[in-house]
């Protein structure tokens, strides 16, 4: 299959209206090809392309940046002698100066299909400044590594945040070109927008199920997303970044796994299997140790659940990991009535809300964590009809 970047590169009709055009693009480390050269070497090398400027998201151009909210600085690329800037610095939202610095923007940011994920916020971001100031925004789109499936509940109106975009649900299938389209919509903006669209895509294929696996090498897009197994996990285990459990951070196996020094990981998974079987299908809990070399819990002996989905156990269609996730800290919660769960912090810069609460788009996650007569039937009720209507809505954006 060809990435939209590929496609690009190797069709020069589909570089033709970029002729006479300043050209900046916003990238990150897997902005690669298909032979691993970076897509700010490989389009400077087009000799009909005029490099202006580039941009870097959370963690920056060269995913120097380990941590959330540890800010990247702007700078001079000294290859290409082009002004680098940052959407995750002094600012997040491209300023009318960093605008000024082309005609069209080019976004070649691999997702991870997770609301949460901040790329896509910085998607929607130049797409509103775009419209504003009237530039040209194309993006060269790249798979959807989680595939098609939806699931969560759909972000709630007053809690949009640089980690929740709009209301979607947590797992929303699309891709960043799809995305794109459904932000222009529903934002009713005014802008001249482009996907090069990948050819050969096919998201309900295994073994991939959304990455083209054995067919493509895997680059880190942000240094804790380490392989294709973080990303189908991800949008259950990115919630225990609002939790005090460890997320793995500090491991080789980041956000693939969840544990602490004070929980009994088998007493977790066997109150999971008591509560709803039916939400852990598709994957294998094994229990195990891990000590973190940073982060949460450093330095301390941890008894943690990993999530595998790299076996042939592994069931696309039915593996939820947000509802995995939520029995998880349903499970301790009545294991340890007392447990301090929820991490009270200024998550991704929002003030006076629980971290928890900004991840899940509103507190309704929380609440029926937290209530003990709440069953995991009172969530699907309140979970499946904001999945139903998301994939009505997404119907009209799909691309592939």
């Amino acid at each position: 299959m060809k990435f939209g970047l590929d496609r690009l590169l190797a069709e020069p009709e589909l570089r033709a209206p970029l002729a006479g055009r300043r050209v900046a693009l916003l990238a990150h480390p897997a902005s690669v090809s298909q032979g691993l050269q970076h897509s700010l070497d490989a389009l400077a090398a087009c000799g009909d392309l005029k490099l202006s400027a580039a941009f870097g998201p959370q963690h920056g151009l060269r995913g120097d940046k380990q941590d959330n909210m540890m800010e990247s600085p702007d700078f001079n690329d000294p290859v290409h002698g082009v002004p680098v800037f940052s959407l995750y610095g002094e600012v997040r939202k491209p300023t009318e100066a960093m605008m000024q610095s082309f005609d069209v923007l080019l976004v070649d940011l691999q997702d991870l299909g997770c609301r949460i994920y901040t790329f896509l916020t910085t998607l929607r971001d130049v797409l509103e400044a775009a419209a504003a100031s009237g530039k040209a925004v194309w993006v060269l789109d790249r798979p959807n590594p989680a595939g098609r499936p939806v699931e969560g509940l759909t972000l709630r109106p007053g809690w949009e945040s640089f980690v929740g975009a709009g209301p979607m649900p947590m797992r929303h299938g699309l891709t960043l070109g799809e995305l794109g389209h459904w932000f222009i919509k529903t934002l009713k903006l005014d802008v001249e927008y482009r996907v090069i669209e990948m050819q050969g895509w096919k998201p309900d294929e295994g073994p991939g199920f959304g990455w083209p696996l054995g067919e493509r090498a895997w680059v880190n897009p942000s240094p804790n997303a380490p392989n294709l197994w973080m990303a189908r996990a991800y949008a259950g285990t990115v919630m225990v970044e609002g939790v005090t459990l460890s997320e793995g951070r500090g491991t080789t196996r980041p956000l693939e796994l969840f544990g602490a020094p004070d929980i009994d990981a088998r007493a977790v998974i066997a109150e999971m299997q008591a509560l709803a079987p039916e939400w852990l299908k598709g994957c294998i809990l094994r229990d195990c140790w891990f000590e973190p070399t940073f982060h949460k819990h450093i330095g301390k002996l941890c008894s943690g659940v990993q999530i595998h989905t790299e076996g042939p156990a592994y069931d696309h269609q039915a593996f939820r990991p947000w509802r995995l996730q939520t029995l998880a800290f349903k499970a301790i919660r009545r294991l340890h009535p007392d447990y301090p769960l929820w991490r009270d912090f200024a998550y991704e810069y929002e003030v006076g809300k629980l971290a928890i609460d900004v991840i899940n788009g509103g507190p309704a996650l929380r609440e029926w964590v937290d209530d003990p007569a709440a069953t995991p039937g009172d969530l699907d009720a309140l979970t499946r009809p904001d999945e139903q209507a998301w994939v009505e809505e997404r119907r009209d954006y799909l691309l592939y």
